[in-house]
């Protein structure tokens, strides 16, 4: 297998996110053909894609979906898996046969749900024992790899092109109303089927353009609340960092986004006092969770997407809109490919995050995020 470090590129990589803020459905033909625009930015190393609304009859079940390296490693797991859950379904995931799709491992998915038992006995909620479950997994299960744990929602990844990998995993016989997509061309993490974008966490996924200089520092933070990376890439660290501050800490994405990518203190100074206070005390108590380097992210969770820059936008994203739809990608190019004369179009600022919500669940704007 090829393995990108064994020698320096330049980083390149391609994202793409598309949803319905109705909550309408549609096949993932659109999210490849957009992806596929961008294919110069990959180099056959990783592709991916995140899909959301596509198991509406398992919706109130989490999703596992597993690569296993040997039926060893898959029986060995399974027992784990069937001590701690109920699980009402499983089989192996949907392929065809694509040429540019090599040595796939076994790909399973299981629909499950806690067992109560377990719950009362290790008194977690049933969103932190499944996070538990799957960072026991990815540790101690050699060669087994949960890389999808959310309801109702699934990630689909690999080594290969993304319009390869889309085909490989027959995603246009999927319908959601929410896509995310990504083609990678890496520079410091090993080509293998776990280490495809997106990185995902229950209904958390992350696609991701760049290099984070800070992972060292946010990863160290992740380990004192119990997080566990172990994937080989700095974009593991964006998706519990959302999870931890989401989903544990219950702050709104734009607070989110606020400690991830914060203004400059120059920019605070400038702001009206109670702005000026929360951001400086969220920079005080959530320093270590501050994203340092070139990055652009797409995050995705269930009730809805955004996009974010690094400070001083050193990777490209375009935002687009037309009715109901929000479209995010690195290039223009690859929104008008699908969405020919979008009603607005604009290049978002560093740090200024593109928020889009299912309008069921409310839109929103706060503290300078563009929400849709």
């Amino acid at each position: 297998m090829k393995r990108e470090g064994e020698v320096r590129i330049p980083s390149g990589c391609a994202i793409c996110g598309i949803m319905s803020k109705r909550g309408e459905v549609f096949t993932g033909q659109d999210i490849i053909q957009s992806i596929a625009v961008m294919h110069e930015r990959s180099n056959g190393l990783g592709g991916g894609f995140a899909a959301y609304g596509i198991y509406p009859q398992f919706e109130g079940y989490y999703a596992l979906h597993l690569f296993y390296d040997d039926t060893a490693a898959k029986i060995d797991t399974e027992y784990f898996i069937y001590k701690h859950f109920n699980v009402v379904d499983s089989d192996e995931i949907p392929r065809r046969k694509t040429a540019g799709v090599e040595n796939p491992p076994i790909i399973w998915r299981y629909f499950v749900s806690p067992k109560a038992d377990r719950l009362v006995c290790l008194g977690f909620d049933e969103d932190e024992f499944v996070v538990q479950c799957v960072m026991n997994i990815n540790k101690l299960f050699k060669n087994a790899f949960v890389f999808s744990s959310g309801k109702n929602m699934g990630t689909f990844k690999g080594v290969g092109y993304p319009e390869d990998i889309g085909e490989f995993y027959r995603l246009d016989e999927y319908r959601g109303y929410m896509w995310t997509a990504h083609g990678r061309f890496p520079t410091n993490t090993p080509g293998w089927w776990g280490g495809a974008h997106p990185f995902t966490l229950l209904d958390c996924s992350v696609v991701h353009n760049g290099e984070l200089s800070s992972y060292r520092t946010n990863r160290r933070y992740l380990e004192e609340f119990g997080y566990n990376c172990t994937l080989q890439t700095d974009t593991e660290v964006v998706a519990y960092l959302f999870d931890l501050l989401h989903r544990r800490h219950n702050l709104p994405p734009e607070m989110v986004c606020n400690i991830l990518a914060p203004p400059f203190y120059n920019h605070i100074d400038r702001m009206e006092d109670e702005t000026k206070a929360l951001l400086k005390n969220l920079r005080v108590i959530y320093g270590k969770g501050l994203m340092n380097g070139p990055f652009s992210v797409i995050i995705g969770w269930k009730e809805g997407m955004l996009v974010l820059n690094d400070r001083i936008k050193l990777r490209s994203v375009v935002a687009a809109s037309k009715n109901d739809m929000l479209y995010v990608a690195s290039e223009e190019a690859a929104i008008r490919e699908i969405c020919p004369e979008p009603e607005k179009i604009w290049t978002p600022r560093g740090s200024d995050p593109v928020i889009g919500r299912l309008e069921k669940r409310g839109s929103l704007r706060v503290g300078g995020a563009e929400a849709c």
